[in-house]
């Protein structure tokens, strides 16, 4: 009998240590997302306001918190960002996506799936923003015109 308790307790010990090891894991996983998160607005928040001196950070069009990323395999995640435009009529809206688009695939250290989205109900055009600035073939003919990729390169410099 002592022999029989002995295993079951020996048992037990290890199962509640594997799934302490496994709730761990899981803990981990999303401060990882945070940090990743973290890295990205990093990035972002330095880019300039195309048409102010200002940051975009320093103009609340991004927040630590517009910043989510989820991830898809061990390798690849997807970042999704949800900015604010300074006005719901903001002309520049489409150029800040491109800045952002256009910082993140050239500085993220790792593999990355981007999404980039105007915040749900702050500018009247948020929709066709939304498509212009998630389609590949926009974005590319947009960074072909030479006024356009010099505006970009501007606001994407580190501010001195």
């Amino acid at each position: 009998m002592e022999r029989v308790s002995g295993l079951l307790s020996w048992t037990l010990s290890r199962v509640l240590w594997l799934s302490g090891l496994f709730e761990r894991g899981a803990a981990r996983q999303p401060r990882i997302m945070e940090e990743k998160a973290l890295e990205v607005y990093d990035l972002i928040r330095t880019i300039r306001d195309p048409e102010k001196p200002n940051t975009l950070e320093e103009l609340e069009v991004v927040t630590e918190s517009c910043v989510e990323v989820q991830e898809i395999n061990e390798e690849d995640y997807l970042v999704i960002i949800r900015f604010t435009p300074t006005v719901p009529h903001c002309s520049l809206a489409t150029l800040i996506g491109l800045c952002l688009r256009v910082k993140l695939q050239r500085c993220l250290p790792f593999k990355h799936k981007l999404e980039i989205y105007i915040s749900e109900g702050t500018h009247s055009t948020e929709e066709d923003i939304n498509k212009q600035i998630n389609d590949k073939e926009r974005v590319a003919a947009a960074m072909e015109n030479p006024n356009l990729r010099e505006i970009v390169e501007q606001c994407v410099l580190e501010p001195d």
